[in-house]
């Protein structure tokens, strides 16, 4: 089995839209949260989401790309060209054949959905759609695009299991790599859902927060009075390739992904098990495949999302999976300043995991005053601000509707 690495990261958040600014506003405790700009939200139970603030899409594309291109494939191209910058991929000096793209999304086109229906039924049901219609909405887009651009003629697809989607795709890249089938994959996952039919939808299943005068700390996970989660927009994208690869090219290493879980709930379509049964499971093969025991795990990046039943479920998942050692772990929440990237949500963490490990920095969770009395005080949290640790070991935990459980661990690299 081949050892597998991250060498670059991009990063496209409601926070920070590059790596570095990402980086240094979960640092700070930055909230993401306002109000929504994107469309009238006065019929809407939630008027608030993490949009990205600055973000233009002619400073990345030409007017014919912007017509041809949803906002989630834009964010996805975006932090993937940071991603590859950062690794410095020389792609004349790469075997294509043996590189590849994993790049997720939950939902895909949804505004080009959205946009295009509306235009249909308004008028008339006059069926003039976009030529291209079918390629926006698609939600593996993204990793097509990325393959013709490059040239990449190895694995290409896009998992999509939810918010779990891109931490699937890092394990399967992961895998890839590790069995020797591929030598370099552009894996990670972009969303766009902050949209009319999307804020409705979720309002509707009363999975968002509605907590409109308190926006900038609506999204609090494990707080006793969280009420839904906060619906956030961007991308993250990680460059990761066997060891072989990365020290032939003398590659900068941010970290190394040693062990990986999948698995299901298999108990409800939305809500997830009480006890976290999949969660449970998920971390239990990733440590297993890691080879190491849950008193070597230094850092927890929770799923989190500030619901009711489940952030009390990935509790009860981790205390099971940390047993005697769950007070010395810190666990952080980084939805409660990015709020919620859906199927984006596992990149964009796990950039923030391999970043803790680099720099010995756990980022805090913000926006927690009371804890919810059914999780144990003991347990830290990383509450209000960062901590400084030697970290070793990280666990990043990734949850989707379905049932889908995706757990990934990441190693400080050593030589």
């Amino acid at each position: 089995m081949k050892r597998v690495v991250i060498t670059g990261v991009g990063a496209l958040t409601p926070i920070g839209e590059t790596k570095e600014a990402y980086w240094n506003a979960l640092q700070n405790g930055t909230s993401g949260a306002d109000k929504i700009t994107r469309f009238d939200t006065t019929k809407f139970k939630t008027d608030f989401a993490c949009e990205l603030k600055n973000y233009d899409p002619a400073n990345h594309f030409d007017r014919k790309e912007i017509r041809r291109l949803d906002r989630f494939s834009q964010y996805g191209l975006v932090a993937a060209e940071e991603a590859i910058q950062d690794a410095n991929l020389q792609f004349n000096k790469l075997n294509k054949n043996r590189s590849g793209v994993i790049f997720s999304s939950g939902i895909g086109g949804f505004e080009t959905f959205e946009k295009e229906t509306l235009n249909y039924a308004v008028n008339d049901f006059n069926p003039r759609f976009s030529p291209f219609f079918i390629t926006k909405i698609i939600a593996n887009g993204i990793a097509g695009q990325l393959s013709i651009k490059y040239g990449l003629r190895g694995v290409n697809y896009a998992p999509v299991t939810a918010c779990a989607s891109s931490t699937n795709g890092i394990i399967q890249a992961f895998n890839y790599i590790k069995w020797g089938k591929a030598d370099l994959i552009i894996t990670g996952g972009s969303e766009a859902p902050i949209t009319e039919t999307s804020i409705g939808g979720f309002n509707t299943m009363k999975a968002l927060s509605t907590n409109n005068e308190n926006y900038a700390s609506a999204s609090r996970p494990f707080d006793k009075s969280r009420d839904g989660f906060v619906v956030g927009e961007g991308a993250g994208a990680l460059v990761i390739e066997s060891l072989e690869s990365a020290l032939r090219r003398d590659a900068h290493i941010y970290a190394e992904i040693v062990g990986g879980g999948e698995s299901s709930d298999a108990h409800h379509i939305v809500g997830t098990h009480p006890n976290g049964e999949g969660a449970y499971l998920a971390m239990s093969q990733a440590i297993e495949e890691a080879g190491i025991s849950s008193s070597d795990i230094d850092h927890i990046n929770a799923h989190a999302t500030s619901t009711g039943p489940g952030d009390l479920s990935e509790i009860r998942a981790i205390e099971r999976v940390m047993e005697e050692n769950i007070n010395r772990v810190h666990i952080s929440a980084p939805k409660s300043m990015t709020g919620h990237l859906l199927g984006a949500a596992g990149a964009v963490e796990a950039i923030a995991t391999c970043l803790a490990l680099e720099s010995n920095i756990i980022p805090p969770t913000i926006n927690t005053e009371e804890i919810d009395e059914q999780i144990p005080k003991t347990i830290d949290l990383t509450l209000k601000e960062k901590k400084q640790k030697d970290i070793r070991l990280a666990l990043s935990n990734s949850f989707g509707f379905g049932g889908h459980c995706a757990a990934i661990i990441m190693k400080k690299y050593e030589k």
